[in-house]
């Protein structure tokens, strides 16, 4: 009867064990997961100041999850601490060293902090920037970010500390056997770098031709307007905005008429057809546009409805430097 009672008592014991865990740990795990899958939640929302506090809570209790690191260099890294950043991403390369993407999370964050001190600080960077980049290229055939980081950092870099064209061009043509129109746009831009535009020119159509994404005309448009042929930088947006219907190019078409002063009558037209469907997601505010329209009126010699468009400017926002130095010019007329 004894070992009954005593094998009676074992068993209440673990019963009253498991009702601990159930009534009082459990609520608690599943609280914290929640709370976790909330700051991930906040994460690609990119509501970081409410997700951050939440992955430096979780991380002090598990000081050794990765993902939890992750989180927090790519928070330091959206808000441009460098530091934070690097620290977390050395941490995760350290524990992970076959990982290719926290190698170039390390050496992007390194190479950006290089980019926001002196050069003559920046040099301490360079060889770790270049370890970090090259070997999550070995690390990943398919990386297609590292081999962009790896065009522009040879490419930018100046020769006397290892800067080369053949090395940006051999990460090119790396690029266009994983991605065609990565290829391009990467030979595109070394071109455009180097100062030979009409190279540039056939890549970033090529671009077009194999792709067609927004990216590739913006592109394509951009180097026209740096180049000073704005004719041909409108014509490309203009076949952009009748493949992709992007509220934002109707804005770019109004920008390039209102700066060059070339087809008003479309500038106007696109910009009305921007403010009439417009919506944040469109990237740029609405008093931008009534700061393009107030330039083409202004082109055409009518100053009152100038005045007008960059008066709706600076009701919006009246610290408007560009719209208060367009105001002086309207009324200069």
């Amino acid at each position: 009867m004894l070992s009954l009672s005593k094998h009676a008592n074992l068993k209440s014991e673990k019963l009253n064990k498991n009702l601990f865990f159930l009534f009082y740990v459990f609520p608690l795990f599943v609280v914290a997961q929640t709370n976790y899958q909330q700051a991930e939640e906040y994460f690609k929302q990119e509501n970081f100041s409410k997700a951050k506090p939440i992955f430096e809570n979780y991380l002090k209790q598990h000081p050794g999850d990765k993902k939890t690191q992750e989180y927090l260099g790519d928070i330091a890294a959206y808000g441009k601490d460098w530091d934070t950043a690097i620290s977390h991403y050395k941490n995760l390369v350290t524990d992970e060293e076959t990982n290719a993407n926290y190698h170039f999370k390390y050496g992007g964050a390194m190479g950006m902090k290089a980019l926001s001190v002196s050069r003559i600080r920046a040099v301490a960077y360079i060889g770790d920037i270049k370890h970090e980049l090259e070997q999550a290229a070995k690390l990943d055939p398919n990386h297609i970010e590292t081999r962009w980081a790896l065009v522009e950092f040879y490419i930018q870099l100046p020769g006397i500390f290892g800067g080369s064209e053949n090395k940006a061009i051999a990460y090119a043509e790396e690029l266009g056997k994983i991605s065609l129109v990565d290829g391009f746009l990467a030979n595109g831009y070394i071109a455009e770098y180097s100062n030979r535009p009409k190279d540039a020119e056939q890549y970033y159509k090529k671009a077009i031709d194999v792709g067609g994404s927004p990216h590739t005309y913006e592109k394509l448009s951009n180097l026209y307007e740096k180049n000073n042929q704005p004719k041909e930088a409108l014509e490309t947006t203009s076949k952009s905005l009748q493949i992709h219907k992007r509220n934002q190019l109707n804005y770019q078409i109004g920008k390039i008429s209102a700066q060059y002063n070339i087809e008003p009558a479309y500038g106007i037209a696109c910009l009305s057809e921007y403010l009439a469907n417009y919506s944040i997601e469109d990237g740029v505010p609405r008093d931008w546009a009534y700061y393009r329209l107030a330039q083409i009126y202004k082109n055409m010699g009518k100053k009152e409805i100038a005045l007008t468009w960059i008066n709706k400017a600076l009701l919006q926002r009246n610290d408007f430097k560009e719209a208060q130095q367009e105001k002086s010019l309207i009324l200069a007329l």
